[in-house]
């Protein structure tokens, strides 16, 4: 369901209708006469409509994570705002950006249009920037030739299926974050699962990993439940036209209340 849409027609037939009454059917009714149901009601949700509308569209966006594939940063059910303006301001519905304001950065934690189907968001960090070479060989990552630091941070347990996976921390762009690895699990990011995307002769593929060089105004990303991601290992490039933006706050978790106020 796309929902910016479905605002933006809520908001065209709530200010047409308003519109309408102010500069017709108001000079027609009798004076003290009560509007009718069918003016009244949109003219009182336009405004209300507008404003979100503005605020979702241009600042900051509702988001739930509906899977797995980051975990431990992000949990099933968290829910998220998404910053619109990081990375510039982009046209409602065509995403068309009109005013650059920054770029992505690595490990940024980025909801973005899937490549595959871009009626569905989705979230994943941002590992390569236009350039750069990606190579994750025996489940160890490495960006232009250089291997990302990582150290153990015990074990992380899956409630919802009661099982562990060793977990990692992780520096990219001077932060840090925490990644999950499961030593019996293969690799996704091999032949026969990886799909033909634009760009696929960018990258080289065997059973113990992959290279892939980022081409201009795209990102290469991956899920920080490394095992458990389909990312651009899987399904290609992200290019620049398909960023919603940066997610930074979680704001709600009906099963977790501890996690809200979380997250950055």
């Amino acid at each position: 369901m796309n929902f910016a849409l479905i605002l933006f027609l809520l908001l065209l037939l709530t200010g047409a209708v308003a519109a309408a009454d102010r500069f017709h059917f108001a000079r027609r009714r009798a004076a003290g006469a009560r509007e009718p149901w069918w003016i009244e009601y949109p003219k009182s949700f336009f405004p209300v409509i507008l404003i979100v509308f503005m605020l979702r569209s241009f600042l900051v966006e509702p988001f739930k994570i509906p899977s797995g594939s980051m975990i431990p940063t992000l949990l099933v059910g968290d829910f998220i705002l998404v910053n619109k303006f990081t990375y510039g301001i982009r046209l409602p519905i065509v995403n068309l950006k009109v005013f650059d304001v920054g770029s992505p950065h690595r490990g940024d934690v980025m909801v973005f249009r899937y490549p595959e189907d871009p009626s569905l968001d989705y979230i994943k960090r941002v590992i390569g920037l236009p350039g750069d070479t990606v190579t994750y060989y025996d489940k160890r990552l490495a960006i232009n030739g250089k291997v990302l630091p990582v150290r153990p941070d015990g074990d992380y347990q899956y409630l919802e299926r009661r099982t562990f996976a060793r977990q990692y921390i992780e520096t990219i762009g001077g932060r840090e974050h925490r990644i999950l690895l499961e030593d019996d699990a293969a690799s996704a990011s091999a032949p026969p699962f990886v799909m033909q995307f634009p760009f696929r002769e960018n990258c080289t593929y065997n059973t113990s990993g992959l290279t892939c060089t980022v081409p201009p105004n795209h990102y290469f990303l991956m899920g920080d439940n490394r095992d458990n991601s389909s990312d651009s290992r899987v399904w290609g490039f992200v290019p620049d036209a398909n960023i919603v933006g940066k997610a930074f706050f979680i704001w709600f978790n009906f099963g977790e209340p501890r996690r809200i106020g979380t997250f950055q």
